[in-house]
């Protein structure tokens, strides 16, 4: 059985490799912005699958769209979404 400690790890681990992937297309020149138009569709469902709700949703736009924008593959949406999700204020 994995713990819940088990998966908010797996997630920040996942997470940061797939930022790192993010930005692996940015420092291709004339390749990356090609290779966005594929990679933007696939980050954000991976996104919407890791975090489902509101917040998967939110985070999946967001990363689709700063994946096609062109000069934002640097902003880490992974990290973001783990960090709001389990670092962030809690309200009942």
């Amino acid at each position: 059985m994995i713990t819940s400690n088990k998966i908010k790890q797996r997630q920040l681990f996942i997470g940061i490799v797939m930022d790192v992937i993010g930005c692996i297309t940015y420092v291709i020149p004339g390749l990356g912005e090609f290779a966005d138009i594929i990679w933007a569709p696939i980050s954000a469902y991976i996104l919407l699958k890791m975090y489902p709700g509101q917040v998967g949703r939110v985070a999946a736009t967001v990363n689709f769209i700063e994946e096609l924008s062109p000069g934002f593959d640097f902003i880490p949406t992974y990290t973001i979404t783990w960090c709001y999700t389990y670092l962030g204020e809690k309200r009942d």
